[in-house]
C-alpha cells in the first residue's frame, strides 16, 4: 500500500490524522531514510501527510530497478505500450475524485481548476496511447542524389535510456504526466523527483501506473534532498533530465547534466498586445482568468499587458471589471477561482515586489493586499499600471496574481517591449487585423504565440517550451518522445 489512510478521506478545515506516504520503487511502496516531508495545505495550514524521502540508497536502487526494467519496457511492442497508457487514462478516472482531493489539499488548488488537471492528465495518456501505436522513424529517399542510387534508407526511432525527471508543484499531476507519458510510449524508464511539498499527488500516480501493467522500475518515484540529485547526475545509466521549474536551478542543473541529454521548461513573463480592432470583452475575460486563476501560478500566466492607446482606458476598465467577478477564498468551495500561493515565502516575495512598483511611481488600480483568509496567504488579484519595465513586476517572472497594463502607440512598439524580457516561453495577441498579426508572428521572440485568447493557453499534443532564459527543448507529447529518443539510421544496398 501507498499509504495506509485514505488521503481523500480527510474533511476540510480539520486536522485530521496525516497519512504517511513511501516512496514509489520498483512498483511498491519502500521506506525511506528515518526523516520525513510534512505536506500542509496552503490555505489552512493543516497538517494533510507526511512523505518518505530517498537517500542515495534508495536513489542508487532506483537507478538499478530502471536498468531492469529498460529491456523489457523498450522491447515492448507498441500495442501492448498503448494498451498500458489506455488502462492508466481508465485508472485514473477510477481515482478522480481521490486525485482532485489532492490537488485541493497539497496545492491549494480551487476545485474546478483541479478538475481540469485531472482530466488533462487523462487526456495525457489518452493521447500518448495514440501516439505510442504510429511513432516510428521515416523513409529516407537515397535515391534522391545520385549517391544514393542503387540504396533504400530508413531511421528507426529507438528509446534514448533512463530519464530522471523533475518537477513542479504547481501542476504536478498533468506536468508529471508530461514527462511520464511519452517515456512510457517510446520505451523508457523514468525517476521522478517531485516538488517536495506537493509530492503526494506524484506518489499516487506512479502507484496507478505501476497498476496499469508496465514492468516494475518503469516508473520510480522518489522525494529526495537537492543535494543527491547529483548521485543520479553523475551515473552513467541515467541518460536524460527532464526538467521544469525555476530557471537558475534549471541551468544550474545543465551544468551538471554534461554527460545528459537536456530539456528545460523553465520561467516564462508572458507578454500580451491587445489591439484597438480586438473584441475587448474577450479580451478583458481571458486575460483576468490567465493572470489571476490559481493565484498566477503558472509560467505562462499573463503578466504584462501592453493596449493600444486609442482603447486602453475601456480595456483597462473591462479588465477592471471582470477581475472583481473572480472569488477568492478557500480552494475547496466550487465558486473560487483565485486560491492561496504556494508558501509564506513566495506571498512575502509578491507583496514586496507590488510595494516596490508603488514605491516606483506605479498606479495601484486593485488589490495588492494579503486578505484575512485562511493561513494568509491569499493575495488580492492585482492590476497595476504606470510600471517601467525595469520594475520586479515587469522585468521577473512575477508568479504571482499581479499583471501590469501599459498604454503604447502600436503593435511595433508592444513587440519591442514584450522582447524586452529575458525569458521567450508563450506570448499572445488579441487583433482582427491580419498584417497586425502577422508582423507579431514574425517578431515576437517566444516558443508560442497564441492568438486572440490568453498566453496561458495549452494543449497537451502542441510543442511547448521556449527561447532565451525559458529553457531548451520542448515538451508536449509527440514532441517530448521526440526528446526521448534516439534517431537510428538503416541504409540497405539494393543487389
Amino acid at each position: 500500500m501507498l499509504s495506509e489512510l485514505s488521503f481523500a478521506s480527510h474533511p476540510a478545515n480539520s486536522e485530521p490524522e496525516a497519512p504517511h506516504f513511501y516512496l514509489w520503487l520498483h512498483g511498491e511502496a519502500r521506506k525511506g531514510i528515518h526523516a520525513h516531508l510534512d505536506i500542509r495545505n496552503p490555505f489552512d495550514g493543516l497538517l494533510i501527510a507526511t512523505t518518505a524521502i530517498a537517500g542515495r540508497r534508495q536513489v542508487n536502487e532506483a537507478i538499478h530497478s530502471a536498468k531492469q526494467a529498460l529491456p523489457r519496457l523498450a522491447s515492448m511492442p507498441r500495442s501492448q505500450r498503448a494498451k498500458g497508457l489506455l488502462n492508466i487514462a481508465t485508472l485514473l478516472k477510477e481515482a478522480y475524485i481521490e486525485l482532485v482531493d489532492t490537488l485541493v489539499m497539497e496545492v491549494g488548488k480551487p476545485r474546478r481548476l483541479a478538475e481540469q488537471e485531472v482530466n488533462r492528465c487523462i487526456d495525457t495518456f489518452t493521447y500518448a496511447a495514440e501516439e505510442a501505436r504510429r511513432f516510428c522513424g521515416e523513409q529516407v529517399p537515397l535515391d534522391g542524389l545520385s549517391r544514393g542510387e542503387g540504396y533504400e534508407g530508413y531511421s528507426r526511432r529507438e528509446p534514448i535510456g533512463i530519464i530522471f525527471g523533475i518537477t513542479p508543484f504547481n501542476f504536478p499531476l498533468n506536468l508529471m504526466a508530461h514527462k511520464v507519458a511519452p517515456a512510457l510510449a517510446v520505451g523508457c524508464p523514468i525517476i521522478i523527483k517531485p516538488a517536495s511539498n506537493t509530492a503526494v499527488s506524484a506518489l499516487i500516480l506512479a502507484r496507478i501506473i505501476s497498476e496499469a501493467g508496465f514492468p516494475d522500475g518503469s516508473v520510480n518515484v522518489l522525494p529526495m534532498r537537492h543535494r543527491d540529485i547529483s548521485v543520479l547526475l553523475q551515473n552513467d545509466a541515467i541518460k536524460m533530465l527532464s526538467f521544469t521549474g525555476s530557471a537558475d536551478i534549471g541551468w544550474a542543473l545543465k551544468r551538471q547534466a554534461w554527460k545528459q541529454k537536456v530539456t528545460l521548461e523553465l520561467g516564462g513573463n508572458a507578454g500580451v498586445y491587445v489591439d484597438k480592432t480586438a473584441d475587448l470583452n474577450m479580451a478583458a475575460k481571458q486575460l483576468a482568468l490567465s493572470a489571476f486563476a490559481f493565484a498566477g501560478q503558472s509560467c505562462i500566466s499573463a503578466q504584462r499587458i501592453y493596449v493600444h492607446q486609442h482603447v486602453c482606458d475601456d480595456f483597462l476598465a473591462l479588465l477592471t471589471q471582470e477581475t472583481k467577478l473572480l472569488n477568492s477564498g478557500n480552494p475547496y468551495h466550487d465558486d473560487v477561482t483565485v486560491g492561496p500561493v504556494i508558501h509564506k515565502a513566495a506571498a512575502d516575495r509578491i507583496l514586496l515586489c507590488i510595494q516596490e512598483a508603488i514605491a516606483g511611481g506605479a498606479k495601484l488600480i486593485l488589490g495588492g493586499q494579503s486578505l484575512k483568509l485562511g493561513k494568509g496567504l491569499l493575495i488580492s488579484p492585482t492590476i497595476l499600471t504606470n510600471v517601467q519595465e525595469s520594475m520586479q513586476v515587469c522585468s521577473r517572472e512575477i508568479f504571482a496574481p499581479v499583471v501590469t497594463v501599459s498604454p503604447v502607440q502600436d503593435i511595433t512598439i508592444a513587440i519591442k517591449r514584450i522582447n524586452t524580457s529575458e525569458f521567450g516561453l508563450q506570448a499572445s495577441i488579441f487583433s482582427h487585423d491580419t498584417r497586425i498579426i502577422q508582423q507579431a508572428i514574425s517578431q515576437i521572440q517566444c516558443g508560442g504565440i497564441i492568438i486572440n485568447d490568453a498566453p496561458s493557453f495549452r494543449s497537451e499534443q502542441m510543442p511547448y517550451g521556449g527561447i532565451k532564459n525559458s529553457g531548451m527543448g520542448r515538451e508536449g507529447i509527440h514532441s517530448a518522445m521526440l526528446e526521448m529518443s534516439l534517431e537510428k539510421m538503416i541504409v540497405t544496398r539494393q543487389s
